[in-house]
């Protein structure tokens, strides 16, 4: 048997405000595995996903995680520290902000476009960001 995309090269998925996302390799239809870079003191939006089901893996640094783990409107926080780990199933609202510098490898279904900020649900300023998608618009590879 012949395989092929044995080796692949790392890709930046976008500028991103918090740092880069580089996909490592897409296995279509079943998962992805990126490498994320977080700058110290920046965060990801307060979301949630439709369909995207993801794991990490805190490979360096020191990660704050904002949840709500029983929508409950009320978010709990955790410090996440080198070789911790998370899973984050569809409709898990969370945020993670890096008090330092964070490597995080991420495993997740392939939904690219997949998330619903709802900062505004918790009393929370909208920052800058990607936008919110429709579930019906969301990218599955």
């Amino acid at each position: 048997m012949k395989l092929k995309n044995i080796f692949v090269k790392p890709r930046n998925l976008g500028k991103r405000n918090w740092g880069k996302e580089i996909l490592l390799a897409l296995v279509e239809g079943k998962y992805t595995f990126k490498r994320l870079e977080m700058n110290a003191g920046s965060k990801g939006n307060l979301q949630y996903h439709h369909k995207k089901d993801e794991c990490g893996y805190l490979l360096t640094g020191k990660l704050l995680l904002r949840y709500d783990d029983c929508k409950s409107g009320k978010l709990k926080e955790k410090i996440l520290e080198q070789g911790d780990c998370f899973h984050f199933p569809p409709g898990f609202v969370h945020q993670e902000e890096a008090i330092t510098d964070c490597i995080i490898l991420e495993v997740s279904t392939p939904h690219f476009n997949d998330r619903v900020r709802v900062e505004k649900d918790y009393g929370l300023a909208e920052e800058d960001g990607l936008p919110s998608t429709s579930i019906q618009d969301v990218i599955e590879k």
